[in-house]
């Protein structure tokens, strides 16, 4: 069996906190990338992008890509990462959770910065439990299917970006047996300030440029929380990048990012070098 993907849902019937939502989903232009993204979504979903047998490692990535909760791009910091990490042996799990509802003119709203600040934090304080109930449960649903899609359930962490990045912190923050991460990394990101470090909160990553003020200031914040809560934390800041580089080539250091998160896994023991095909 070659390489495959194949979407599924996150709920079993209508996801809960949402049933009654009669927006549609769709593609969009967004101003910043010549790339659509998605939005109004309102049936959180998995896509499942496994490696080819010969190559799996048993280890698994669920991946939040950003987009402010606005919308997700979900073809930079999600199908693009996941055929990254196949080629390595890593199962990818590109997680589509629900949004604020937008008109058509959000493009030009987002980008002339017209969004209203407290109407738009009033949505996402509304959304916030949803979109956590999401990454939790998505956490549980490839521990399911551990079996059937070639994982091993100790061995399956999350990636976020941005809003995405938040996604992943929080659920690595409040989560039971069932939902815990076993590891995190927040790519450009920022978390939450008002939830402590517990105790088992897993290993985290955090990766950002010096450029981008939201996310390296945070992430140094998140580095000191983890650290003095003696949990496992890595950091590294880049001079340059700005915010959202993802996989896009910028001749900076900064574009090999994403081999630093492989070492990461590869020095934390989740993928294993002999499963990587190298001596």
């Amino acid at each position: 069996m070659a390489q495959q993907s194949f979407e599924v849902p996150l709920y079993e019937g209508s996801p809960p906190g949402s049933e009654h939502w009669t927006h549609d989903e769709s593609w969009g232009d967004i101003f910043w990338s010549s790339v659509p993204v998605l939005r109004n979504v309102s049936k959180p979903t998995l896509t499942v992008h496994l490696p080819e047998p010969a190559k799996a490692s048993g280890a698994g990535v669920i991946l939040a890509p950003g987009g402010g909760w606005h919308f997700l791009a979900f073809q930079q910091e999600g199908t693009d990462v996941a055929n990254w990490l196949n080629e390595r042996g890593i199962a990818a799990f590109v997680l589509k959770y629900r949004l604020i509802h937008t008109g058509d003119d959000y493009n030009s709203e987002m980008h002339h910065n017209k969004v209203d600040p407290q109407q738009r934090a009033a949505r996402m304080q509304e959304l916030k439990p949803l979109i956590l109930s999401d990454g939790q449960q998505a956490l549980r649903l490839v521990r399911q299917h551990a079996t059937q899609w070639g994982i091993d359930p100790l061995r399956v962490g999350m990636m976020g970006y941005s809003a995405g990045g938040n996604v992943a912190l929080n659920v690595a923050l409040q989560h039971d047996e069932t939902s815990r991460p076993a590891f995190v990394a927040g790519i450009y990101t920022a978390g939450p300030d008002d939830v402590p470090i517990p105790s088992d909160a897993p290993p985290l990553l955090l990766l950002c440029t010096a450029d981008d003020a939201m996310a390296s200031g945070n992430s140094i914040r998140l580095y000191q929380q983890w650290r003095e809560a003696g949990v496992a934390v890595e950091l590294h800041i880049y001079e340059k990048g700005g915010h959202g580089f993802c996989l896009r080539r910028n001749n900076l250091p900064v574009d090999d990012w994403i081999e630093r998160f492989h070492d990461w896994l590869l020095a934390g023991g989740f993928v294993t070098a002999t499963a990587e095909g190298r001596e």
